[in-house]
């Protein structure tokens, strides 16, 4: 493969921080690549410069003569005048252009040829119909709709649509799978495994890495890591990476401070021996050691007790301008448990929470709250910043502690929990990175403390360590979560139960995390599709049929052993599927390395053993339903 374009010793600074520091990274033609790093850690400023948006302060970027580039940032900007088709044809517009050149031209003209093989590589005659399939995949609104009348979400949408219609030579996505439903991500990551150009995408979908890229770029402390594979490949790359370090760095300091021991003595002879020796300590105690990661330690304040009753949803309907969204919905949310809401986008899910909260009257059924319960709700505007105010008055607003259970935390010990360092925490919030800014954001909504969390998308703008410990404070919250996402790997984290919103208007309830859903669903619609199935009918012959005993024998029913097995089935999936979950979270904490190093082998074969257990687990389970439904046909 060739080089399409290449980073060579690139160094861009903010302040005295270098985010990119003297850094080189090369890009083949056809590669697809996922990069991965803490937010602020350069990742877009990279992204941008690799577009030809922003200079480096140092070093060089070569790129192929000819290459088409397409970019999806995550703040893009689309004319409010345009319409929505004519706002998506535009990311084509290099292949407009040839074939506005090329009907111009005269028939004997001699770039006829050229202009047409161009054409023909951009698939530019097919453009019009790739524009309409990708519109209707990813749920664009109507192609006569003006930009500047959608929302936000749509916006997104549209500008996707835009940046892969092209099929340009390099594609760069920072954040694609941003307020799409699980649908539309399907549909993108489908059409970006067929895609034949290079692909470089940020994003914290985790199960959307594992299944586009083929290659895995970190940038962390200025510095790009690179690990072939998917995301899966990379948890367990780096863990090792990171584990040899930490040797090394024992290993430095052992050595440091057995020589340490021996300077204090401090020998009087400077022979040339012991001058080296001296000489190789300062030089070994200069070096910068490997330093693990810091976390964010996403603690969510104590919530108050909670009684036995916490909200009971008895026939909840709700319709908006004559549009039925959902009705006869039923539901006890009891303490601990952990729902996840799933489902494509205006299908009423944020109107459910805000009907839970009292926001929203239903227009049918009631909401019943439990006197003690008191909702801490996350929406998805979440909360503006002041652009002027510091990170401490955007916390404190004016007092100096924050309420943890039944004792006070001060505003910056809890802002320090957010890796936010003392001269950050007095910064204007307009001098803050964009990771920076969504920890503020959280810091600020995290504060309020509620025994019934109600979380809206709360997965956007996240980074991925941030990502597993907000997790991973879910998981440890003693009173009830609801949560909105798109994210397939952190519903299966995070939830035990989930509601969906398939469009019949109703809301369907499963058991287990979302994985588990999906399963249950496709069971239900292959059950479907066989019993509408026609019979197919055989020719008659007129030879008579000889009736054997195979032909005579009625089908078999389950024995009590095995109905007993049937019953048992689903709770030992769900442990099974538990497990690999809990391995698989293991291989995503940052402190893997120092917990866990020795234990890669066993914790890889356990995983996959996991893996394999399941997949007979759902063979025996088929058959034996295969069987208990041909028993109940003979009844």
């Amino acid at each position: 493969m060739s080089t399409i374009i290449s980073a060579s010793e690139i160094t861009v600074r903010y302040g005295e921080r270098a985010i990119l520091d003297k850094t080189t990274l090369g890009i083949q033609d056809g590669e697809h690549l996922g990069l991965v790093g803490r937010n602020g850690a350069g990742k877009t400023t990279f992204l941008r410069i690799l577009a030809g948006l922003q200079a480096p302060d140092r070093g060089e970027v070569s790129r192929r003569r000819d290459l088409v580039v397409s970019y999806l940032p995550q703040d893009f900007m689309l004319d409010g005048a345009m319409t929505v088709e004519e706002s998506v044809r535009q990311g084509a517009k290099h292949v407009l252009d040839l074939i506005a050149e090329f009907e111009s031209l005269p028939h004997d003209s001699k770039r006829h040829e050229f202009l047409e093989h161009r054409i023909r590589a951009l698939e530019g005659w097919t453009l019009n119909s790739r524009v309409g399939i990708a519109m209707a995949h990813l749920n664009c609104p109507a192609g006569d709709r003006r930009i500047d009348t959608l929302s936000g979400g749509e916006k997104r949408r549209v500008a996707l649509c835009r940046a892969i219609i092209s099929l340009p030579d390099f594609l760069i996505l920072d954040e694609p799978t941003n307020h799409l439903d699980p649908e539309s991500i399907d549909w993108v990551a489908d059409f970006l495994n067929e895609y034949h150009g290079t692909l470089l995408v940020v994003t914290h979908d985790r199960y959307f890495l594992d299944r586009v890229v083929k290659r895995m770029i970190e940038l962390s402390d200025g510095k790009f890591f690179s690990h072939e594979g998917n995301y899966t490949d990379y948890l367990l790359a780096r863990a090792e990476r990171q584990a040899a370090d930490a040797t090394i760095e024992h290993k430095r300091q052992m050595f440091l401070k057995k020589e340490l021991a021996w300077v204090r003595q401090g020998p009087r002879a400077q022979r040339s021996k012991q001058k080296n020796r001296f000489e190789r300590y300062y030089e070994e105690e200069a070096k910068a050691g490997f330093v693990a990661e810091e976390d964010v330690e996403l603690c969510i304040p104590p919530p108050p007790p909670i009684g036995n009753r916490t909200v009971e949803l008895s026939h909840l309907g709700m319709t908006i301008g004559g549009k039925k969204l959902f009705g006869g919905f039923s539901y006890t949310f009891e303490n601990g448990r952990r729902v996840g809401v799933c489902g494509r986008n205006g299908l009423g899910k944020t109107t459910f929470l805000r009907a839970i909260i009292g926001q929203l009257p239903p227009t049918e059924g009631t909401v019943k709250t439990g006197q003690l319960t008191k909702f801490n709700y996350v929406d998805q505007g979440r909360l503006q910043l002041n652009e002027e105010r510091t990170v401490l008055d955007e916390v404190a607003e004016g007092r100096e502690f924050v309420q943890w259970g039944d004792a006070k935390l001060s505003v910056r010990a809890y802002l320090k929990r957010f890796l936010f360092a003392d001269d950050r925490i007095t910064t204007q919030v307009k001098k803050l990175s964009g990771g920076e800014r969504s920890r503020l954001v959280l810091a600020r909504i995290l504060k309020s403390s509620g025994n019934f969390l109600i979380l809206d998308e709360p997965t956007n703008d996240l980074d991925l360590p941030t990502l597993r410990v907000l997790e991973e404070a879910l998981i440890a919250f003693p009173g009830v979560v609801l949560v909105v996402s798109h994210d397939r790997y952190f519903l299966n984290r995070v939830c035990t139960n989930i509601l969906a919103f398939e469009g019949d208007g109703k809301i369907h309830h499963s058991v287990g995390d979302y994985d588990y859903y999906l399963e249950k669903k496709q069971r239900t619609l292959q059950a479907a599709a066989t019993q509408s199935a026609p019979i197919p009918t055989a020719k008659k012959s007129t030879a008579p049929v000889k009736e054997t005993p195979a032909r005579l024998a009625k089908p078999r029913k389950l024995s009590f052993k095995e109905t007993r097995e049937l019953e048992g089935m689903e709770a030992e999936i769900h442990a099974a599927e538990s497990e690999v979950a809990r391995i698989e979270g293991l291989f995503a904490d940052p402190e893997f390395f120092r917990k866990h190093a020795t234990q890669v082998n066993q914790l890889t074969a356990e995983v996959d053993a996991a893996k394999e257990k399941i997949q007979k687990l759902y063979a025996r389970w088929e058959e034996l339903e295969a069987i208990k439904s041909a028993g109940e046909k003979e009844k």
